[in-house]
């Protein structure tokens, strides 16, 4: 298979962490971690599950439990305006750094459906070489935010794999993403 008919997952572990008392309690459905999970395994992940309450230390212990051999954690639920919505908040304190772009784009793309998508504090960030998106707990809003990231996704993990590392011996080796340059072109 070449490079370009893989999917972002191309076989990569990814877990799906729902933030919700309900879905914790095991008194509700978890109908956003199941749309995920449907579709990060259609991308070509092999996927993990979990649930937490709307706790932030029960967030951020899920969260720095669940980056280790992992590529991708997508957490769904808690990115409102409410008290109770702490999943950024969470987040941000275990990331080594933002990815604001991936936030924006989120966004963004959220605001063709709704404009409330614009209401959404999730973050994106890296911990450990694990991208974590936070993603609204809606099944609609949480599929839909998953798909507009989906284009960078599979670079964005790429890159984090490395080994395209800025000034490394291999910085001149052609980069499979990206098409060859025409040697002839001036």
């Amino acid at each position: 298979m070449s490079g370009s008919d893989r999917g972002p997952g191309d076989g990569r572990r990814a877990l799906v962490v729902t933030v919700s008392d309900g879905v914790a309690a095991g008194v509700r459905d978890d109908d956003s971690g199941d749309r995920l999970t449907e579709r990060l395994i259609g991308l070509g992940f092999e996927v993990g599950r979990a649930a937490v309450p709307d706790e932030g230390w029960q967030i951020e212990q899920a969260l720095v439990a669940g980056t280790p051999g992992r590529a991708l954690v997508l957490t769904t639920g808690g990115t409102g305006l409410t008290p109770r919505d702490v999943t950024p908040q969470a987040t941000a304190a275990t990331l080594d750094y933002e990815v604001p772009g991936l936030a924006e784009l989120i966004r963004a793309e959220g605001r063709r459906s709704t404009p409330m998508a614009a209401l959404s504090r999730g973050v994106v960030g890296v911990r450990a070489g694990t991208l974590i998106v936070n993603v609204p707990g809606s099944p609609r809003g949480a599929l839909e935010s998953l798909e507009a990231i989906v284009p960078v996704l599979g670079h964005a993990l790429e890159t984090l794999d490395g080994p395209f590392d800025h000034g490394r011996a291999t910085a001149g080796a052609a980069r499979p993403d990206l098409p060859t340059p025409d040697p002839d072109a001036t």
